[in-house]
């Protein structure tokens, strides 16, 4: 039987570091060998959880007792998203390859340098977005891209949330860590829908955003935003607030001149209705209910990460594709211009 793969985590307070490091642990090709968090507040809180998966895995005092391992070939980049960029920065100079949760940064030309890096070395960089192996997302794009429901002239994405206020203890996640960033909760969580949106209609002509501080007691954070995406012959809202009541109504639609899918909630999945002006394949003339299966978040993406690695397949996404979100991010929220 082949060795397994080794890699390691570089940061735990992303929002989802515990989930991902649940994730790498689980796959049966996957030698977790260890955990860096620089913060020894924060590896004092987490490093003795038995409850959770930070306490089947050592944390170790330095990264470099990783990135200068010849053995480790991959990292996953889970910092908070005030250091994330950096953490990624240091995985790629190591020459490893790199699970990067998202978003990239604040700064868009040095996120476009480290990527560059990893493509001039041929190292992997796939970006942490969630929803690239969703069943109804999948669909939804294929029949787009393919031309099945005609011409896309519109796409609408809501994913609002609920955020605390406070940060919790260690972690930069409440409304507090998100005012740290222009966009607000539209810079957190924006990335997820934007993967979906240039997936389908490419790079906008024009993005303009309409952000508010709306019922947040931390000061100035941008909690209640909209962006509007243009395009020749095509509009893509995506709207997003920190303060929705559970359960959220995740919402994902997409109108084509020939059809249209609509998928609500996306979180937990369950159906999608397609509308079609005409009968096509196994669907008919008219309102279609398809169900969908509901999928573990990062399961397929990171187990597609393993094969890119073992040369089995290719990346879900080019490199081009996730400098292309980051850069609609970084227009949208502020962080770039147009």
């Amino acid at each position: 039987m082949p060795a397994k793969m080794r890699m390691a985590q570089y940061g735990t307070k992303h929002g989802h570091a515990e989930g991902v490091l649940h994730v790498m642990l689980d796959h049966p090709e996957v030698e977790v060998v260890g955990v860096c968090e620089p913060d020894p507040k924060r590896r004092q809180q987490i490093e003795h959880v038995s409850d959770q998966s930070w306490g089947r895995v050592p944390f170790v005092d330095s990264p470099s007792d990783f990135l200068d391992d010849p053995t480790v070939v991959c990292v996953a980049s889970e910092g908070g998203n005030k250091e994330s960029l950096a953490f990624t920065e240091d995985i790629v100079a190591a020459g490893k390859h790199a699970f990067y949760d998202k978003p990239a940064g604040d700064d868009y030309h040095r996120f476009e340098r480290v990527v560059e890096q990893a493509r001039k070395q041929g190292t992997f960089v796939q970006m942490g977005y969630m929803f690239r192996k969703h069943d109804g997302f999948e669909r939804i794009a294929n029949w787009a891209r393919s031309g099945f429901l005609g011409h896309i002239f519109q796409v609408r994405a809501h994913m609002s949330t609920w955020v605390p206020e406070k940060n919790p203890e260690g972690v930069f996640t409440g409304r507090e860590g998100l005012a740290h960033h222009k966009g607000g909760i539209m810079y957190d969580l924006g990335g997820h829908m934007l993967d979906q949106v240039v997936w389908i209609l490419g790079r906008p002509n024009k993005v303009t955003r309409f952000f508010q501080h709306a019922t947040s007691e931390t000061r100035d954070v941008m909690d209640n935003t909209l962006g509007v995406f243009e395009y020749d012959g095509a509009i893509a809202t995506v709207d997003i607030a920190a303060m929705e009541p559970r359960p959220m109504a995740r919402r994902f639609e997409v109108y084509g001149t020939k059809g249209s899918a609509i998928m609500e909630p996306f979180e937990p999945a369950d159906n999608i209705r397609l509308t079609l002006e005409e009968d096509q394949g196994e669907y008919k003339k008219g309102a279609n209910i398809v169900k969908i299966e509901h999928r573990a978040r990062y399961v397929d993406t990171f187990a597609e990460l393993v094969r890119n690695i073992k040369g089995e397949s290719d990346p879900l996404r080019t490199l081009d594709h996730e400098l292309l979100v980051q850069e609609t991010l970084m227009r949208v929220t502020g962080g770039l211009g147009g």
